[in-house]
């Protein structure tokens, strides 16, 4: 059985985030829930795939709609532990997830509120829910000191 509370399935999506970082990639990690339990998981993978779209909410999108049989996510909830960019929100919107769940915010790209809103596009047929802030503080951490060493490897 799942946790139920958002800190503790977040904590799933941060191991998500500390696996990509392990990688290499930048470290942001997904988890999409539905009806109690994981449905998809993803994590960040553009260096890998060499692929701009390969961000950690898209391969859960993509896993979710797999696992369940339809693109249409109505029931689920995202997990991720970084405000979302514009095009997994717009995603998100597309798959008509019912609910987003973040941690730390995005001043550079969010589409939450910090950059732009697309939670709620004027005309637009589905509107997302949305909680920010879920262990904010250990998602800037693990992408603070993912950056601290990059820097350092750059400058050995």
């Amino acid at each position: 059985m799942l946790p139920v509370g958002d800190s503790e399935l977040m904590r799933l999506a941060l191991a998500e985030a500390q696996a990509a970082g392990a990688e290499g990639e930048v470290p942001v990690g997904a988890i999409i829930v539905c009806d109690g339990r994981i449905v998809g998981r993803g994590r960040n993978a553009c260096e890998r795939l060499q692929d701009a779209t390969a961000h950690a909410e898209i391969l859960a999108i993509s896993a979710a709609s797999q696992s369940l049989g339809t693109w249409r996510l109505e029931d689920c909830t995202l997990y991720v532990t970084l405000e979302p960019c514009p095009m997994c929100m717009g995603a998100c919107l597309n798959a008509r997830v019912r609910r987003v769940v973040y941690g730390a915010l995005e001043p550079k790209a969010g589409a939450c509120g910090s950059i732009v809103d697309l939670r709620a596009p004027e005309g637009y047929n589905h509107r997302l829910e949305t909680t920010g802030g879920v262990l904010a503080g250990e998602s800037s951490t693990i992408m603070r000191e993912f950056f601290r060493q990059l820097r350092e490897r750059r400058r050995s």
